[in-house]
């Protein structure tokens, strides 16, 4: 329908991905990242959340947001985990 290329391309908007567990045919992952909380204010108050709105009742789908804040740096002790 075109709404989630209308949020990839708002103000502000970083990063907007489905992904789809193995095994878990009833759930979806979506990870959407933003520059700042005015980015994420203004997407809530577009009409794209009125669109997201009708398809949650359509679908009776219900959800679960955990939020999550990028660290510019990783500390030492887990550099060694990490492989760039």
């Amino acid at each position: 329908s075109g709404t989630v290329d209308a949020i990839r391309n708002e103000a502000g908007n970083i990063r907007y991905d489905y992904f789809f567990p193995l095994g878990d045919e009833e759930t979806v992952l979506l990870i959407d990242s933003w520059e700042n909380q005015e980015s994420i204010d203004f997407h809530h108050q577009s009409p794209m959340m009125n669109k997201i709105a009708e398809l949650r009742d359509k679908y009776n789908l219900h959800m679960k947001v955990e939020r999550y804040r990028s660290e510019d740096t990783i500390p030492d002790t887990d550099q060694k985990y990490i492989r760039n």
